[in-house]
């Protein structure tokens, strides 16, 4: 009697121990199914983050700006490097080599002469605005504007208000690069001016923007993309032209020869897009 309760009992610890064992593959075999399906998801959600859909009964009020993000303000320095690419990783490249490499491989295809999206733009046609062919003495020099060159940004965007959320938003529409003349580098002709090289349709050129990375200071391991950093408007810009009766006219097409009035002007401009979110919660 004594000896068969003895067998029942390790078979009741060997049973026990296997079936410990078989939950413990099991559970393995499930965190590993989950690993994978966490590392599928993440690769098929790579991507930039969808808008969301906007009813135009949703939108109370509007009103489109243009703003020029100048490169020599610190805050806008990781659109401008780098500039010398020769010891830099494939994957390190300016705003200005990313819109360009995007556009030559065919991957951009909404690009503009102008803000108001009424001409498309050809390579051809962006490449003989980058380039200059100078002749001297029988010999043929060849001029090309490179990401040195282009100091700024022009951006157009339009700010709305949600009724349906309640609050005010942004959505970038437009961009464009401004640099220099190019008939005008390495002369003697004095041209600050700065020109819109081609205007790109944003909405359109988010994934190669999402695919190019931005280095990161504070985590060199985890990048940020153009795309998060222009919707996310982590950027200085001035606005330089708003949405009007007159034409969409400029700032400096009415206040003319006085910067600081110019600024002024651009500020009371922000002043009433930021106050139009508290104007609308007021009887």
């Amino acid at each position: 009697m004594f000896k068969n309760g003895l067998i029942f009992f390790f078979i009741l610890i060997i049973s026990g121990s296997m079936n410990a064992q078989a939950n413990l593959l099991n559970a393995k075999s499930v965190d590993q199914i989950g690993v994978k399906n966490e590392q599928q998801i993440a690769a098929d959600n790579d991507g930039p983050i969808p808008y969301g859909y906007v009813d135009d009964r949703d939108v109370l009020w509007s009103k489109v700006v243009w703003e020029f993000i100048d490169l020599n303000q610190k805050i806008n320095l990781p659109y401008y490097f780098p500039i010398d690419t020769t010891n830099m990783s494939s994957d390190r490249r300016s705003l200005f080599d990313t819109l360009i490499k995007g556009i030559k491989q065919g991957k951009i295809k909404d690009a503009y002469s102008d803000s108001f999206f009424t001409s498309k733009i050809t390579q051809g046609e962006i490449d003989s605005r980058m380039t200059s062919v100078r002749e001297e003495n029988g010999y043929k020099d060849i001029v090309r504007l490179q990401t040195q060159d282009v100091e700024g940004y022009m951006i157009k965007g339009i700010w709305y208000f949600d009724k349906r959320q309640g609050e005010l938003k942004y959505r970038l529409l437009a961009l464009a690069p401004m640099g220099k003349d190019v008939q005008t580098i390495g002369t003697d002709i004095e041209d600050e001016e700065l020109y819109e090289l081609f205007w790109v349709f944003f909405p359109s050129t988010r994934n190669v923007l999402h695919d190019a990375k931005v280095f990161n200071p504070k985590n060199a391991s985890h990048p940020i993309s153009f795309d998060h950093l222009l919707n996310a408007r982590r950027f200085s810009g001035v606005i330089v032209r708003e949405e009007n009766v007159y034409g969409n006219r400029k700032i400096s097409d009415y206040v003319r020869g006085n910067s600081l009035f110019q600024l002024l002007e651009a500020n009371k401009i922000k002043e009433d897009v930021r106050n139009r979110e508290m104007d609308m919660w007021n009887y």
